[in-house]
């Protein structure tokens, strides 16, 4: 895979440029595939978790058909009206001189607003279909409106669990691969310990590598910040009904993904307490609460506080 040596962060540096170069799912990357050997792109919802490569592979398919496209952020000038009426309708209404229909990717599509953005682009989506294609990217498929889910293929960037040592191996290649060109001396079990922390948030694991890498080795003194969330800690202060200690457990491991956090809360406390359909109730009504709150922690804090006073531990 080329590198593209204007970039400094290896997330742009090394960001594939092609379908095949994408560490993906084969079922999904043959999907991918398929639309290359058509020639031609479908508007798309692409759903999932941060860091799993949503952005890339559709600016990927853009680069290898040719097509012309912009990247609007769902979380700046996305959340305008202003933007659909002259940035996107410019774009859109201008015929490509490639001949090949023309592609607006809106990244983080979960932030557009819903009562005037995406309500608009329904119209937009009709009105432009002959020339150019839709692309949303969202990690809550949930706060996209119904009637964009109806006008795309919606593919859920979701790793099943037979594909997740396959998938986690072929990005471990890609990592050494990018250490090696960086001139980067590394030590294979402590880069596999950034990876088992973060997989599979690739974008998180090659920015914590490069942060390691700033003095040109990766060995084993960067292990004592490479840890797996210490949930022991946790359910410790939440049997001892610690509040002090418990949210200082929040404030410490609030840079894991939310969506992991709960997934990780929840295989570890289904043995631990009495009340089984209590705590799978709580945590699933605070996972859906995370997708919209303004302040995870508080959020976290909140869910953790229910369990103590609801559930009793073994």
């Amino acid at each position: 895979m080329e590198a593209n040596r204007e970039q400094f962060l290896w997330v742009e540096k090394y960001r594939p440029r092609k379908i095949s170069d994408c560490v993906l799912p084969k079922s999904l990357l043959n999907t991918f595939q398929e639309f290359i050997h058509q020639d031609n792109i479908p508007n798309m919802l692409l759903t999932g978790t941060a860091g799993t490569g949503k952005t890339t592979i559709a600016r990927a398919l853009c680069e290898e058909l040719g097509c012309d496209y912009i990247v609007i952020g769902g979380s700046e000038e996305g959340r305008k009206i202003d933007t659909l009426r002259t940035t996107i309708r410019d774009f859109a209404s201008a015929v490509s001189l490639s001949g090949k229909v023309k592609v607006v990717i809106l990244d983080e599509a979960d932030y557009l607003n819903v009562d005037s953005v995406q309500p608009a682009l329904r119209g937009f989506m009709e009105e432009f279909s002959k020339n150019c294609r839709f692309i949303f990217t969202c990690n809550y498929k949930n706060k996209i409106i119904r009637p964009l889910h109806s006008r795309c293929t919606v593919i859920d960037f979701k790793l099943l669990k037979e594909d997740r040592p396959i998938v986690a191996s072929k990005f471990f290649k890609r990592l050494t691969d990018i250490l090696t060109q960086e001139n980067i001396q590394y030590d294979a079990k402590v880069v596999a310990a950034v990876l088992n922390k973060h997989f599979p948030d690739y974008r998180r694991v090659l920015n914590e590598l490069q942060r390691y890498s700033s003095s040109g080795t990766i060995d084993a003194g960067v292990l004592a910040v490479v840890t797996d969330t210490n949930l022991k800690e946790l359910i410790s202060s939440l049997r001892e009904k610690d509040f002090t200690k418990m949210r200082l457990w929040v404030v410490n491991n609030m840079d894991n993904d939310p969506a992991l956090l709960f997934r990780a809360l929840y295989d570890n406390l289904l043995t631990e307490v009495t009340q089984v359909p209590q705590l799978v109730l709580l945590l699933a009504d605070y996972q859906y609460k995370a997708a919209f709150v303004a302040d995870a922690e508080i959020n976290l804090v909140a869910c953790l506080t229910e369990i103590m006073a609801a559930c009793e531990f073994k």
